[in-house]
């Protein structure tokens, strides 16, 4: 049996803030907008916390079975490891899927915007066939694809026409970022899995790509992350202030290009994950100024 220590390291918390992110800057967007619901922004956080912690639990649960995590170098896996029985892994993964379903269901109602039954099934449905079913997508390389879309686009968008029922470009521009981000934390992780992983065929797309191509893609994620922001400069000028993360961005990129040993990419993965929520942040400050200076 698992300890309670054990079930919170396999919920992996470093993760967390790449889930906390994507809403703060949809909110800093809403903010912007003059558009702050601060109840269905808590509701949107929610569900993204308990998606974010049920995929952690099914990825654990299906790579373990699947005999993925037998030889993984990083933190403990409950099902890999042998903490936990499989079954229990499972089941904490679809009580988290099942939480985060009904926070959705409680700002859809408040919303009335009904549409996004279909999104939240979706977002559910990607987080169990990340790792999970006959066909895992993450197996094929698609996990960046999925990764971009619903940490970015969807998550981010959401959250902002929850609260203010319409888009702006800073809205957007945030949201591409957010996915590129992700994206980076994802390639940087799996990084660090490409002779396990190509060993037990799952075959990620930094192990498609190879590992130099990977810490190339890395840097060049983070880099279009900042870039595209400039484009939402002429909205908001304030937006600028998400500049003040690049020398944390410039160091997790250093390091990823430069190191060659799997253990020290593990600080990345937690530098990456900061990088994603200080960077929302800032532009919430910014959206915040913006506003009280219309």
């Amino acid at each position: 049996m698992a300890s309670v220590g054990e079930w919170i390291e396999g919920a992996r918390l470093r993760t967390l803030p790449l889930a906390v992110a994507p809403v703060v800057a949809g909110t800093a967007a809403a903010v912007s907008l003059e558009a702050f619901h601060p109840g269905r922004a808590v509701l949107a956080l929610l569900v993204a916390l308990f998606l974010q912690i049920g995929v952690n639990y099914a990825n654990d649960y299906s790579d373990g079975i699947k005999g993925t995590d037998e030889q993984r170098v990083g933190p403990l896996r409950l099902t890999g490891s042998g903490a936990a029985r499989p079954g229990q892994v499972k089941f904490a993964a679809f009580a988290c899927f099942a939480a985060a379903l009904i926070a959705g269901l409680v700002l859809i109602v408040q919303t009335r915007q009904w549409w996004f039954l279909v999104i939240g099934a979706s977002a559910v449905l990607a987080a169990w066939g990340y790792t999970g079913g006959k066909r895992p997508y993450g197996y094929m390389g698609l996990g960046d694809l999925f990764v971009f879309v619903y940490f970015g686009l969807v998550a981010t968008l959401g959250t902002v026409y929850v609260q203010a029922d319409r888009l702006s470009l800073t809205a957007v521009m945030a949201s591409l970022a957010m996915g590129l981000i992700a994206c980076a934390l994802l390639m940087a992780n799996n990084l660090r899995d490409v002779p396990t992983d190509a060993e037990s065929g799952k075959l990620t797309l930094a192990v498609r790509i190879g590992a130099p191509a990977a810490r190339l893609a890395y840097a060049v994620e983070l880099g279009l992350a900042f870039a595209l922001m400039l484009f939402a400069v002429p909205q908001n000028p304030w937006n600028l202030l998400v500049f003040l993360a690049l020398p944390l961005a410039w160091a997790a990129a250093r390091t990823v290009l430069v190191t060659r040993e799997a253990r020290a990419l593990i600080p990345v993965l937690k530098q990456t994950g900061l990088l994603s929520l200080l960077f929302a942040v800032l532009l919430l400050v910014a959206g915040a100024i913006g506003a009280w200076s219309a």
